[in-house]
């Protein structure tokens, strides 16, 4: 926006209450936090006896159309509608995933929104925040670490090591650490295996984090971790290696719900951070139904398209919770639109009129999508300067005839009054339209049949192609009977297929399998497709080239 202060200054300048004061709006006493400082804290389980019996709130899910490169500011509108929900004098509380420092220090940028829709402190949730990211990279790695000990020691376990599926993890782009080789060094440092690193929003050990219902769930899910087979084909778990319980209790405050405030002071939980594109893209289960339980109204997001995090929230998370979300808003932008219409990126500020209409059917195929799980859906349609009249009227009449309302949205300029028109056709839709929330497909189904019912229904393929790696671990998969668990697909975000070259709504198309693997412990089978990488790399200028911090410690160049 012409003449905006950077998203830091903004927060910088933010007039932040104590968080005190803002866990009392949600009817939450100081004895039931921990606090990290005056802005941050969180949630002692003390809270949740004491809530159980209140009503749930209703629950809304923010989801977006296939993005630009640059994003097309869902965090920002999640952070905005809540922000307008309490100046409609609704209690709401908005629920988010954390940053991950790899897109902070890479290209991305962060996860605390932008503009005047922010959630605060910025520079502390952008950077380490609670040290929940570092919990769960620590777990993820003492578990690593076990593996080749039991070898290094004895290997009781007769685990072969050509068969070891439990990588390192790391909070941070680097390509570099994607395949390497650890052991060397001669007899005292181990036996040498090819090994590799992924993010740690990437892990398992994130996911289970985020899809826990308690410490006891917690410990039962890092126990079925599979790490290997041995040389009978049968899998080694983690509570085999006997450090679930050490890896449960580095994460026993990670578990606890984040509470901080946006810049208008509406309650926010903060809490885990899985990717959309290569895990399941949801904040937690608990900071959700806690949220559920405080307030009128929970606004939540699922990272990148609907294609990637909403259908996940609605076909893993929701079915793992027992949620029932009671509506959808669907994000989406001009300049996406006609970046699926084949414009440049360069281009983009440009009207066109011609290459809108052909991009929209990627707005059309996601709220058809939405509607597969029968809940509402209302589009927010994100402004930016550039938008003209004639582009908007387009949108707002096309989705007219679809059935669907369009909302305006500024809340990045104007904070929560650029956000009262979708937060009130929001509710309008909630009071009028019911929703009857269901899954996509059956878990019980085989895992082939649960893949091509998403390229069909949810992408638009028609075939689903397996490499012979795929089709090996399937067959491995079905042999111990962990195949009758949800699907998560590691896909790009740029495309409802699996080449980000091919944008609007592609149909016909072969998804390409290029292997699987089982997240037992979190409870789903991953499928990885394309070229995704569950450990991205650093851009050619990354963002953290242009961070600095004074003698003073005030922070520039954080977005």
């Amino acid at each position: 926006m012409k003449n905006m202060p950077s998203d830091i200054e903004i927060a910088q300048n933010a007039q932040l209450k104590s968080i005190v004061d803002i866990a009392e709006k949600l009817g939450i006493h100081k004895c039931d936090l921990e606090l990290y400082g005056d802005y941050k804290a969180k949630i002692k389980p003390s809270l949740f006896e004491k809530v159980k019996h209140n009503p749930d709130g209703k629950l809304v899910l923010v989801t977006a159309i296939n993005p630009t490169p640059a994003g097309e500011g869902k965090t920002t509108v999640t952070v905005g509608l809540g922000q307008a929900m309490e100046k409609l004098k609704k209690k709401a509380v908005v629920a988010l995933r954390e940053p991950s420092l790899g897109p902070v220090m890479g290209v991305k940028g962060g996860a605390a929104g932008g503009g005047y829709a922010q959630v605060v402190p910025m520079e502390d949730i952008n950077l380490h925040f609670t040290g929940d990211l570092h919990a769960v990279t620590s777990a993820n790695n003492l578990l690593a670490a076990a593996i080749d000990n039991h070898i290094q020691q004895g290997n009781n376990l007769n685990i072969d090591a050509r068969t070891i599926v439990f990588k390192r993890a790391m909070d941070m782009n680097d390509r570099a650490l994607r395949n390497i080789i650890v052991g060397l060094g001669g007899k005292a440092n181990g036996y040498p295996r090819e090994d590799g690193f992924q993010i740690t929003v990437a892990s398992e050990v994130m996911a289970i984090l985020c899809l826990a219902s308690d410490i006891t769930d917690l410990k039962k899910r890092l126990g079925r971790i599979v790490v290997a087979y041995n040389s009978n084909g049968q899998p080694v778990t983690a509570l085999d290696l006997k450090v679930d319980g050490a890896m449960a209790l580095l994460l026993k405050d990670a578990l606890k719900p984040n509470l901080v405030q946006t810049l208008e002071n509406t309650p926010a939980f903060m809490h885990g951070g899985p990717f959309a594109n290569i895990a399941h893209g949801c904040n937690s289960v608990i900071a959700t139904k806690l949220a559920l339980k405080l307030s009128d109204y929970v606004i939540t997001e699922a990272g990148f398209g609907a294609d990637l995090g909403a259908e996940k929230f609605f076909d893993i998370k929701c079915r793992f919770a027992g949620l029932a979300p009671d509506a959808t808003v669907l994000v989406a932008t001009i300049k996406a639109l006609k970046y699926n219409g084949g414009v440049p990126k360069s281009n983009l500020s440009e009207e066109n009129l011609s290459a809108l209409e052909k991009g929209i059917v990627n707005l059309d195929k996601h709220i058809e999508n939405i509607r597969k799980f029968n809940v509402p859906v209302l589009v927010a349609l994100n402004k930016f300067d550039a938008d003209t009249r004639a582009e908007i009227e387009f949108v707002i009449e096309h989705c007219k005839k679809q059935g669907v309302e369009v909302a305006i949205c500024e809340v990045f300029a104007k904070g929560g009054d650029g956000g009262l028109e979708l937060a009130s056709k929001l509710c309008e839709l909630i009071k009028t339209t019911p929703a009857s929330y269901k899954p996509l497909y059956d878990e019980t189904l085989s895992i082939k049949e649960k893949i091509f019912t998403i390229n069909r229904d949810i992408y638009g393929g028609k075939n689903v192609v397996y490499t012979r790696t795929a089709e090996k671990a399937i067959k491995q998969i079905e042999a111990i009977g962990l195949d009758k668990m949800p699907i998560c697909i590691a896909k790009t975000q740029y495309s409802l297929s699996d080449d980000p070259s091919l944008l609007g709504r592609p149909e016909g198309f072969d998804l390409t399998i290029r292997d699987i693997t089982v997240s037992a412990g979190a409870g789903f089978i991953v499928a990885l497709t394309g070229d995704i990488m569950t450990m991205p790399g650093l851009p050619k200028e990354p963002a953290a080239n242009k961070m600095d911090i004074t003698e003073d410690g005030k922070i520039s160049g954080l977005f």
